[in-house]
């Protein structure tokens, strides 16, 4: 019996101890993220003609280039004016992709970044634009998504709920921003 529990206890000891490998092994520096997953957007602006492919996040580190290429290519297209997009509205783009299985999906641009005077003049031609738009806060997009239905896009922004959803069945777009959690 003490020849049994001797072995039990030398066994329980040898596996409380670190194991050291060298073969096959991995070296991971502190900081070091197992998160690095790229976060990608393929996106086509219907008005301006423009197409933009980016990675514009690594793991939980945002790439400034790349949020700067997005930014401009969601600028005014009526004033050529940019604005800072808060990088959230991105993420929820890339989150309605997946949530919809489309990982790699392109989305088309209805309307990004809108300026004061744009937001105005859109007002002022009657097609139903709110005063306080979240565009001209550069957190609005409207999209659409080749292959998938204004109300499938709908369905699945609201079902993330990170912010307002506005569906236009007429237009044949959707309307989603990091504001306020609500829907139109």
């Amino acid at each position: 019996m003490l020849l049994r529990n001797s072995a039990f206890a030398g066994l329980f000891f040898l596996l409380s101890l670190p194991t050291v490998s060298t073969v096959g092994a991995t070296t991971i520096n502190r900081g070091t993220s197992f998160d690095a997953v790229p976060y990608r957007l393929h996106l086509y602006h219907l008005h301006t003609g423009e197409h933009i492919d980016v990675v514009y996040r690594r793991g939980n580190q945002y790439l400034p280039e790349a949020v700067a290429e997005l930014d401009h290519f969601l600028r005014d297209h009526r004033t050529g004016d940019e604005k800072d997009y808060d990088v959230k509205e991105f993420d929820l783009l890339h989150d309605l992709l997946a949530k919809l299985g489309r990982p790699n999906g392109e989305i088309d641009i209805v309307c990004g970044y809108r300026t004061p005077w744009s937001n105005h003049y859109l007002r002022e031609h009657g097609h139903g634009v709110a005063l306080h738009s979240q565009h001209m806060e550069a957190r609005a997009i409207d999209i659409r998504i080749p292959g998938v239905s204004a109300a499938t896009v709908r369905d699945a922004a609201l079902s993330l709920h990170r912010g307002g959803v506005g569906y236009y069945a007429q237009s044949n777009f959707v309307h989603v921003d990091v504001g306020r959690v609500r829907r139109w």
